[in-house]
């Protein structure tokens, strides 16, 4: 009997990526394809890249490998020509036009390795008339609608942190599209550009709710809807600890629970009755304030209720059911995310921890065969 062959390191062992160093989502979608099993080189800029963080702290690095390339240098843009030569996917997150006068565009790439997917990461994109501004992720959601729609009406919408625009809108959308360009190129010899740009992300992200307005059964402001806490079983509420529950109580099985565990079943307005939802909303909002958020938490554990705890992201580790999942792991004593999503042939996992900037250019130039890395 043949032995069993240990699988690789998840399923993008032996796709070799270049990442040109930048902060923010290039970094982020990076971390994902190394996370997956690429065996990811960043090319490092001598000095860094501006971000205030200690490199052995800078998760997004993890299970990658550095070189150190001055690209404004007289053989920078030569260097890293040659490990583009050698990989299948490239990532850069310059504005516009700044890779091609560096030398290492997707026209001077594509001259050395015609199959090259090369990913462009930005939050305006390659074409329009904000493409060469300065922009951060808050800016991106703002101009898509989408930041427009989170928070209280009576306040200002709610900054959520750069999730949505960086790292959903940007470097999901970058990872989608550089996966399936690579997938057209091993089938054709063709590489292509591929344009991610964070206002294209994030406004795609909101597809549903575009249908939902244009069927009339979305209003275009904040906290009036089903999804934005505008629905008074869908959304957080303090507790007597000043901590917060999460309820999503939407279908009818699942709010008939939920007002039942919270001591409200008789006495609360009918849900059905949007003109009361305000009455609902402070009936339910009365309760939860008699309790902490622990004692709520034990009333609604093993329900079908739909209620959470909100946790901190130094409690979120140690709850029971992410414990179990393994959702959150430790390397290098830093407590991080795991990779996701899981696979069941080839299983990802957090190999090393950050790169340290210049550290693996000797072990790279021999493993992708480019002995002119070393070069001085």
């Amino acid at each position: 009997m043949t032995a069993a062959r240990t699988p690789a390191h998840g399923p993008l062992a032996g796709v070799r990526v270049l990442e040109l160093a930048g902060i923010g989502p290039g970094p982020f979608a990076a971390m994902l394809l190394a996370d997956l099993g690429a065996d990811v080189v960043r090319v490092d800029r001598p000095g860094g890249t501006g971000l205030a963080l200690n490199p052995e702290h800078d998760v997004t690095n993890r299970n990658k490998r550095s070189v150190i390339v001055d690209l404004k240098s007289p053989d920078g843009p030569a260097r890293v020509l040659g490990l583009a030569a050698r990989a299948h996917i490239l990532i850069e997150g310059y504005r516009p036009g700044v890779a091609e006068r560096l030398g290492v565009g997707p026209e001077d790439c594509h001259a050395r390795n015609a199959a090259l997917v090369y990913g462009r990461m930005t939050g305006w994109g390659q074409q329009g008339p904000l493409a060469h501004r300065a922009g951060h992720d808050i800016a991106y959601i703002a101009l898509t609608g989408t930041l427009g729609m989170i928070g209280s009406p009576d306040q200002p919408p709610a900054v959520p942190a750069n999730l949505i625009g960086d790292y959903a809108g940007g470097s999901l959308y970058l990872v989608v599209g550089v996966l399936a360009a690579l997938h057209h190129a091993r089938a054709t010899g063709t590489g292509q550009v591929v344009d991610a740009a964070i206002v294209d992300g994030a406004a795609h992200l909101t597809a549903m709710i575009h249908g939902m307005l244009a069927a009339g059964r979305w209003q275009d402001r904040r906290a009036a809807n089903l999804l934005d806490g505008g629905c008074p079983f869908y959304g957080t509420y303090e507790t007597a600890d000043g901590q917060y529950m999460a309820v999503g109580a939407l279908e009818q099985q699942f709010y008939d629970e939920f007002v039942h565990l919270l001591g409200i079943a008789d006495s609360a307005p009918a849900r059905t009755d949007v003109t009361r939802w305000s009455d609902l909303r402070e009936a339910v909002a009365a309760r939860f304030k008699t309790r902490t958020r622990d004692e709520w938490t034990a009333v609604f554990e093993g329900t079908d209720a739909c209620v959470a705890p909100v946790l901190s992201l130094r409690e979120a580790p140690h709850h029971p059911h992410l414990a179990a999942r393994g959702t959150f792991t430790d390397h290098g004593g830093t407590t991080q995310p795991a990779p996701a999503p899981r696979f069941s042939v080839t299983p990802t996992t957090v190999r090393t921890g950050p790169a340290r900037p210049g550290a693996d250019t000797a072990d790279v130039a021999r493993d992708w065969d480019v002995p002119g890395l070393l070069n001085d």
